[in-house]
């Protein structure tokens, strides 16, 4: 790993909170994700299972996390199998944990090579009533490709019938959604790494430089400071290409002024930072861009104060398109008698703002959470509401992470200081 080890009491937290939702006599079964084959012999970069790294930190392929609190054998309550390593691992793999370092890193006692381990675990799982077993249950997921813990599911149930099976899924968006002290110390270094990188690209970003050459600068950044790289594809779009939501392309050169918009996220430590910012080419906006951003960063101000507890995320987005509205009249991109005469279930703004403003942040970057039920102190949220508008060629999205507590939110962006105003960044562009 790239980044150093961390607090392991931020694992072992998190194990004690799902231990305390478990009922009495049961287990819990975590694995690693598979690493997928590429092309030839190459293999994709391995990417941890969000919810066993979550529990216990381990970054590792092959890996099992099994928790059992009431168990007989005291060696069985908390312990970890992971792939022994070897001479032959070592020369041509790299480091791979030792069982002493596996302690250190998740704070897990007992620690057993995973040869065999179904095997060795069989007497454990016959003295449990009840196994919890996690699936990823986010429900903007859509998984197409085969997943470890679905098939380990369907093998516990054909191996073990008549045990009673529980979702860890439904435990763990409501814990992984509310951040304790040791995680939002990791967000923290991940939104510091962010602003490294926003600050090395509006020193860097003139006409004529590729959208390419501007993602290339975000990555030295990040990877200069240790963290694993992008939390998600990131989206480098000038011109017209920012009323693309999803523009991953990166592939054109910036003209003498465009506007460009770039939306992307630190994987430190395998949690997500999440940040849009918007910069002038030329290092000054056009009155018409000026007046597009300033709207939209004030809609981005006021729905930032809204995330608080006990707001329904459904009710808090349409506030937002209410406050929307407002600032596309007042930009002449809506009149009074559009909103007037609007389609209900597709109102006017949507033309103009047609995403959601907030999206749980954590581990991962559209992370674990109830989204139909109130927001609770010590919860992470984008608050990123956007003015697209393709007859202009102008898009602007702007971001921020919102840390919502018991006394009004707090903006862990603007905590680190990241220039947002226009007249912060125009200053910086022309250093």
């Amino acid at each position: 790993m790239k980044y150093p080890r961390q607090n392991k009491q931020l694992f072992i937290e998190n194990r004690k909170r799902f231990i305390a939702e478990m009922e009495p006599n049961s287990m819990a079964i975590f694995h690693s994700n598979y690493q997928y084959s590429w092309n030839g012999d190459a293999m994709y970069k391995f990417k941890q299972n969000s919810d066993i790294y979550w529990m216990c930190g381990i970054d590792q392929e092959d890996s099992v996390l099994v928790l059992y609190p009431d168990c007989p054998i005291l060696e069985y309550r908390e312990c970890l199998f992971l792939t022994e390593t070897n001479e032959k691992i070592a020369i041509w793999d790299g480091y791979k944990y030792s069982k002493v370092d596996a302690t250190a890193t998740s704070g897990v006692p007992h620690i057993y090579w995973n040869n065999n381990y179904m095997q060795q675990l069989r007497p454990v799982i016959n003295m449990a009533e009840t196994v919890y077993l996690p699936l990823n249950e986010n429900d903007r997921a859509n998984p197409a490709s085969p997943m470890k813990q679905l098939d380990f599911a369907k093998e516990m149930q054909a191996m073990y019938p008549l045990h009673t099976y529980k979702r860890a899924g439904v435990i763990l968006q409501r814990l992984r959604s509310i951040k304790t002290a040791f995680e939002l110390e990791v967000m923290r270094q991940a939104v510091d790494i962010s602003k490294k990188g926003w600050m090395r690209i509006l020193k860097s970003t003139k006409p004529g430089i590729g959208e390419f050459e501007i993602e290339a600068e975000l990555a030295h950044e990040f990877l200069s400071n240790r963290a694993n790289g992008f939390s998600f594809d990131p989206i480098v779009a000038s011109g017209k290409n920012a009323c693309t939501l999803h523009y991953v392309e990166n592939k054109c050169t910036v003209a003498d002024g465009d506007l460009i918009l770039v939306d992307c996220g630190v994987d430190y430590a395998n949690y997500a930072s999440d940040m849009t910012r918007c910069l002038p080419a030329n290092g000054t906006f056009s009155p018409r861009q000026k007046d597009v951003y300033n709207a939209t960063l004030r809609v981005m101000k006021q729905a930032r104060q809204k995330l608080v507890p006990g707001t329904m995320l459904m009710d808090y987005q349409k506030e937002v398109e209410g406050i929307m509205t407002e600032e596309l009249i007042g930009l002449g991109l809506l009149t009074k008698q559009d909103v007037k005469n609007q389609d209900p279930n597709w109102p006017a703004v949507k033309k103009y703002f047609m995403h959601g403003t907030s999206h749980f942040l954590g581990v991962d970057v559209h992370d674990s959470g109830m989204r139909y039920e109130p927001m609770q102190v010590g919860m992470a949220f984008s608050c990123e509401p956007g003015i697209y508008i393709a007859e202009e060629g102008i898009g602007v999205r702007i971001e921020n992470q919102i840390l919502i507590t018991e006394n009004g939110p707090i903006d862990m962006m603007d905590e680190a200081g990241i220039p947002i105003e226009v007249e912060e960044i125009e200053a910086l562009m022309k250093r």
